[in-house]
């Protein structure tokens, strides 16, 4: 459970290419009150029952650790009474890489901070110079050495799409976090947003967003590869504010409420038609089974896999099932005698039908 308190671009050096903070966070004051924090932090505890899952009070926005130490300090110390009466368990803090530094975390580790999110957005020189982001990719793989060492889990914050990115170029950025092992990742494609220098340079043809479906095939890349390396994908897409659905607030770029579910719903409804011809199924019935959390993602956003698949298969000759031992991310066809199964990448494999699945 994390209860999310909004510096709003405090300690933030410069502003990034992208960045509209007011839309993304949602309109909130540019200080942190002790009562409005308190009132916050109760009512997240209140609509909550507590049970064995940890709490923890985040401070998103901006840039953390370049707040003056004073300030740092005044808020962190906000949270101290919650930590002492066991109602949260510790804090959590999103910063830029070049932020971070060895005095700092000492600091940090002494007044409760347990987690620290790095803004990376991409582990490309170029991509980051020509989004303005003021730091390089070597700062990220510095800060997250640093936090590793000092026995913080970390968080890094990617974005695809991003100017001068590419599909070969984000796969790499997946391919060099997976090595630096972070214990989440947060992803969203890159938006358009009004009243920033990237609008600027969309409007002047400067800049080419990606489509929905492009975006889609490269989260859903990434995603498929971090979780084959157990990494978990907290965030896919733009958290949706109510500044957000403003007309006008985005000008262009992949956003939709429901970005996760469409790039899952996209892995499996690939998975699918792998499976069917593999198995050489033309129309008739099979049964495809995934593990239960995975159910939702089988069916797609609004039914759309399920309704693709009927009409290859004909209506009535698709069932759904679960069986619990299988993976994330995997998917079985059962037809006859015979069991396919492919993986996360797409690797199939047979085996004879039997005791796999149960009805939903």
């Amino acid at each position: 459970m994390i209860i999310p308190i909004f510096i709003m671009n405090r300690g933030c050096p410069h502003r990034c290419l992208f960045c509209n903070e007011r839309l993304t966070a949602g309109d909130r004051p540019d200080r942190i009150e002790e009562s409005a924090f308190e009132e916050t932090v109760r009512a997240h505890l209140g609509n909550s029952r507590r049970s064995s899952t940890p709490v923890q009070i985040a401070f998103y926005g901006g840039t953390f650790t370049g707040m003056v130490r004073d300030e740092q300090i005044r808020l962190l110390q906000l949270a101290t009474p919650f930590l002492r009466e066991g109602a949260v368990d510790g804090i959590r803090i999103s910063t830029r890489p070049d932020e971070i530094d060895a005095e700092g975390l000492v600091l940090l580790k002494s007044l409760g901070v347990t987690t620290v999110e790095v803004g990376a957005q991409s582990l490309n020189d170029e991509v980051l110079l020509l989004s303005r982001r003021g730091h390089t990719a070597a700062d990220t793989l510095q800060a997250v050495s640093l936090l590793k060492a000092r026995g913080f889990a970390t968080g890094i914050h990617l974005m695809s799409g991003l100017p001068g990115d590419t599909e070969e170029c984000f796969a790499e950025t997946i391919d060099k976090t997976i090595s630096l092992r972070p214990d989440t990742v947060r992803i969203h494609p890159t938006i358009v947003l009004r009243d920033t220098p990237l609008a600027d340079a969309f409007r002047e043809e400067r800049y080419t967003p990606l489509t929905i479906a492009e975006a889609v095939t490269q989260c859903g890349n990434a995603l498929k590869k971090l979780t084959a390396a157990q990494i978990p994908v907290i965030r896919l897409g733009l958290q949706t504010t109510q500044e957000l659905e403003k007309t006008g607030a985005v000008v262009a770029g992949p956003f939709h409420p429901a970005f996760r579910s469409l790039v899952e719903s996209s892995i499996f409804l690939e998975l699918a038609l792998a499976l069917l011809a593999a198995a050489k199924i033309g129309r008739g019935p099979v049964t495809f089974t995934v593990a239960p959390a995975d159910i939702s993602n089988v069916y797609g956003h609004r039914r759309v896999n399920f309704t693709s698949l009927k009409v290859r298969l004909d209506p009535g000759n698709v069932r759904i099932a679960v069986d619990p031992s299988l993976a994330r991310y995997e998917l079985v066809l059962s037809t006859g005698e015979r069991s396919f199964k492919a993986d996360r990448y797409g690797n199939i494999s047979t085996f004879p039908t039997g005791g796999l699945h149960a009805d939903v």
